[in-house]
């Protein structure tokens, strides 16, 4: 069964398995004690620090191992805002970071302080300039990954990075979906990871504080890991995460070359292949592996179900698959399409032979979808000249429903003619302007409905 959600979580890599299997035997001591079974823990431990720190582009010293990803950002944020509150309370960071960032944000928000979002571009990218622009001499520190999650399109650290310098303000890079491909360019300050994403085992992050960068650990704190993650280490995961950080490296410019032609095929295929898809993120400045895009008039949950019966493991970001029925913070960002939502992001040793069935399955799968939704499966025919504007009422209905029901009547009216959609369904204010881009019509606008929700006003134009 093709597993396509490599972005969430690796498989283990094979040198991982052997790692934690050899390092359970000799790595169980602890590696803080002098006898004899410590000293040999503590050198473990200590090649897994300068192995990662390698990988990283940092020194051993700067280096921690955290509990997880998770931890380590929520770490590196309120170590290095506390660090520097004599500067300010102000932290930066980009519309579309990893939700364990945009937490971090909360708790600093409620603690008091100021949180400001960047915006990106349609692709999912900051720009520099506007970046550069939200820092003052009242930012105690920046956030932006490497690369998104979501959309896999990689971020100008090393322009934002030297803003920052330039700036006298720290740069934490969430480096998680990014560093098994190569190290983050630039000056940043702070970098955090964690070790499922490159096929090391779960309960594995790292941080990396760079010398002179003001830093107060928060919390209760120990000898352990420089007081900055305190407890018992997991040696034997530690080692088999250092161990396959090592080994995906050196694999990543063939894996990765490889990978990026199959998600190419993937790129150009789909929209081929399936009607009304828009294919999100970055076209070239991208991760090699991953590759989303958004299906008009699909429910993303069905979807994703469907594909798993046909045996694909694939991830959304769509408002369907979320019990808050609202869509992915990064998709709302970036402006796009977000209902029939799916990312795919293969994990090393991915065959064509899988992608190509992948194809071969997912028109079927998506048409199956629309069919018992009732999506339009041709556009409307011409209209009557006398009807002028319509009202479709798609209240307490959620997505694709206010899509399709729009879909259904822009024929009813004269090109000219207007079309207004009730819409209580949050992923609306996404997904009626994406539905008006791809098909040609011209998007109004949006105003308070007296029935409840919103009323979004389409104007037919074909």
């Amino acid at each position: 069964m093709p597993y396509f959600d490599a972005a969430s979580a690796a498989p283990l890599h094979p040198v991982a398995r052997q790692a934690l299997l050899a390092s359970l035997d000799e790595g169980w001591a602890d590696p803080a004690r002098l006898y004899r079974e410590g000293r040999r823990a503590r050198l473990l431990l200590d090649a897994a620090r300068e192995a990662a720190a390698e990988a990283v582009g940092c020194r051993p010293d700067e280096l921690v191992f955290t509990p997880s990803g998770t931890r380590a950002v929520h770490a590196g944020v309120s170590g290095a805002l506390a660090g520097r509150r004599r500067v300010g309370n102000r932290l930066v960071v980009s519309a579309v970071e990893h939700s364990s960032v945009l937490h971090a944000g909360e708790v600093h928000a409620a603690a008091g302080g100021t949180v400001t979002e960047v915006p990106v571009d349609r692709s999912g990218a900051v720009d520099p300039a506007v970046f550069a622009a939200a820092l003052d001499s009242g930012t105690a520190l920046a956030c932006l990954q490497s690369a998104n999650h979501e959309v896999g399109t990689r971020q100008p650290v090393a322009e934002v990075a030297e803003a920052c310098r330039a700036a006298g303000v720290p740069l934490l890079v969430d480096a998680a979906q990014s560093l098994a491909w190569g190290p983050v360019e630039g000056g940043w300050s702070l970098l955090a990871a964690s070790a499922h994403k490159w096929g090391g085992p779960a309960g594995v992050g790292l941080l990396a504080v760079r010398k002179g960068v003001r830093f107060a650990p928060q919390g209760p704190s120990d000898e352990r890991e420089s007081g900055r993650a305190p407890g018992f280490e997991n040696l034997p995961a530690i080692v088999a995460a250092a161990a396959s950080l090592r080994a995906v490296r050196a694999e990543a410019a063939t894996e990765g070359a490889r990978l990026r032609d199959l998600v190419d095929r993937i790129r150009a295929r789909v929209p081929e292949l399936v009607p009304d898809v828009e294919v999100v993120g970055d076209p070239a400045r991208r991760l090699p592996h991953l590759v989303t895009f958004s299906c008009l008039y699909v429910d993303g949950e069905t979807l994703l179900h469907e594909l798993d019966r046909e045996g694909f493991s694939v991830s959304s970001g769509s408002s369907c698959t979320s019990s808050t029925l609202t869509p992915s913070h990064v998709l709302r960002a970036m402006g796009v399409l977000s209902e029939g939502n799916v990312r795919v992001s293969l994990p090393t040793g991915t065959t064509a032979e899988d992608v190509d069935r992948f194809l071969d399955v997912l028109p079927g799968v998506v048409a199956g979808v629309r069919e018992r939704l009732g999506a339009p499966a041709a556009p409307a025919a011409a209209p009557p000249a006398h009807s002028g504007s319509l009202v479709v009422d798609a209240l307490g209905r959620r997505c694709p429903i206010p899509v399709i029901e729009l879909a259904k009547v822009i024929g009813d009216v004269p090109v000219g003619g207007t079309v207004t959609v009730l819409a209580d369904d949050a992923a609306a204010r996404l997904d009626i302007p994406a539905w008006c881009e791809m098909r040609g019509q011209e998007y109004v606008g949006e105003e308070a409905s007296a029935v409840g929700g919103t009323a979004y006003v389409v104007r037919r134009r074909t």
